[in-house]
């Protein structure tokens, strides 16, 4: 590996209604990823609860810098001196009937270093299977980017891969990568998922990774997975279809150079 990249891996889990045992299992991934050289890994929304209803989020929820969830995040990427972007968790707010789903970014020390509320909430209907994320959560406000390492990092969750508009207010100053930490369901991943990741990647000119939840969970629900690395022409650089696992891929600054270089459209904008 060219000592000017920097390695991410996307973890792709099928969590379950325990929350112990999705932490475990996340402890493990992401030993795994930095084992494989990593140095930026990303789970799955939803990494350490998929309930049987949506009220149960809320007797997990967290308050900010407390609980076993961000415990485990904040540990995990000390041990393995790891940019962590720790999918999302169930994070209360002031109303006992909401939560946001949010979020938190670790620095290789421990520390948190961002804080992202997923702002697009999603709501879906065919057949017997129907979402409504409205019913148990409150939308985030604000747009989040951080500076992990040597990359500009954009954050977003699942559903916001939908608002291009929020992907243009990542790109000022541009991001080197956007990640999309997701639970997916199998119709709108069939027919969206790797369209809408592909399309955010050309039109921002930049590495996307999306960590997703994929398999038959012991709820009964079943998710999309196809946990993938695009680069910034557009192209599918590593991918990870169904059940558990790691999938790496490598942010060249070169690549990004090269693509915003030959076709600058991100300077080429006029709104």
């Amino acid at each position: 590996m060219n000592m000017a990249t920097t390695r991410i891996a996307a973890l792709q889990m099928v969590s379950g209604p325990d929350v112990a045992s999705n932490l475990v299992t996340a402890e493990r991934l992401l030993a795994e990823a930095a084992a494989g050289g990593a140095q930026l890994a990303v789970l799955p929304e939803y990494f350490c609860l998929m309930g049987f209803k949506d009220t149960d989020k809320l007797a997990v929820a967290e308050a900010p810098g407390e609980g076993p969830i961000q415990r485990c995040l904040s540990q995990a990427a000390q041990r393995h001196g790891l940019w962590i972007v720790g999918g999302t968790l169930p994070m209360r707010t002031e109303d006992p009937a909401r939560a946001f789903n949010t979020c938190t970014t670790w620095a290789p020390d421990g520390m948190l270093a961002a804080r992202y509320d997923k702002m697009h909430l999603f709501s879906f209907e065919q057949g017997e299977e129907r979402y409504d994320e409205g019913r148990v959560l409150r939308p985030g406000a604000t747009p989040v980017a951080l500076q992990a390492g040597a990359l500009r990092v954009g954050l977003s969750v699942c559903y916001d891969l939908r608002f291009p508009e929020l992907y243009r207010a990542l790109m000022v100053p541009p991001c080197d990568l956007l990640c999309v930490p997701s639970a997916f369901t199998v119709p709108t991943g069939r027919a969206h998922w790797e369209l809408l990741l592909r399309a955010r990647a050309v039109e921002n000119q930049c590495y996307v990774i999306a960590a997703a939840q994929g398999g038959l969970h012991p709820t009964g629900r079943r998710t999309w997975g196809h946990s993938l690395v695009v680069d910034p022409w557009g192209e599918v650089i590593a991918e990870w279809p169904e059940g558990e696992g790691v999938v790496f891929a490598d942010v060249d600054p070169a690549r990004l150079a090269d693509v915003r270089g030959r076709l600058p459209a991100l300077r080429h904008r006029r709104l």
